[in-house]
């Protein structure tokens, strides 16, 4: 799959509901992808995390490319990880059909985002609460995918950061009609409407899903939420 044919294949699912598998219950993976398939979740948000760069481990590439054969969602990898550039090639073979790592991290993120574009797989930037939008505003045009962290990376079930509505605000007129706008921390059914509204149109969503009896439900909800917000920026 080429670089464009990854864009539009999630473009076209705007907007994007994408399960945080940081929350799955990982003694059931196979029947938490079945029941994400069931509930038409389409992505896995892979939240990739090293115990330096944020305080948690979490998994890497090994399970990810283990977990690649069993279904055909799309995979969508999230590195809150110190040198992303010493393991990206890792993540990019296991299969990740898009890959974003931090500018917190990375300070010129211009050579990994030409890489990951060079590889067919969608670039994304993340930025996190703290961080002003200057800092990621020089790499936008390089960027498939900009994600704005509402909460302080690192754990789930925190509290969504309402100061970054401003900042996703601030981003949709700064980034083109082409680049996906995504919000990750503390999204539910009480807060994606205004993310949305915002400018957001892909929404990493971890207890509101996993926390829920019915999976169909709780994405089902989500996305007709986010629906009625993004129609006039899809």
């Amino acid at each position: 799959m080429t670089y464009f044919d990854t864009k539009n294949k999630l473009k076209s699912q705007l907007p994007v509901i994408a399960p945080s598998m940081l929350k799955c219950d990982f003694g059931n993976l196979q029947r938490e992808l079945t029941l994400l398939e069931t509930a038409e979740a389409q992505v896995l948000h892979w939240d990739v995390m090293d115990g330096h760069f944020v305080p948690n481990l979490s998994y890497g590439a090994l399970l990810i490319e283990r977990v690649r054969p069993l279904t055909k969602m799309f995979f969508d990898a999230h590195l809150m990880i110190s040198n992303p550039e010493k393991y990206i090639d890792d993540y990019i073979d296991a299969g990740c059909n898009s890959i974003t790592i931090h500018i917190e991290a990375v300070p010129n993120p211009k050579d990994l985002l030409q890489h990951l574009d060079k590889s067919g797989v969608l670039p994304g930037l993340a930025i996190n609460p703290k961080t002003p939008v200057k800092e990621i505003e020089p790499f936008l045009e390089l960027c498939g995918l900009v994600l704005v962290m509402s909460v302080e990376p690192g754990f789930g079930g925190q509290s969504f950061i309402s100061s970054s509505l401003q900042k996703i605000k601030q981003l949709k007129k700064l980034i083109s009609e082409e680049t996906i706008l995504s919000v990750d921390g503390g999204i539910g059914i009480d807060t994606i409407a205004e993310t949305a509204r915002a400018g957001a149109n892909y929404f990493v969503v971890g207890s509101a899903i996993f926390n829920q009896s019915d999976y169909s439900i709780a994405v089902s909800e989500l996305v007709q939420k986010a629906r009625n917000e993004t129609a006039s920026f899809t």
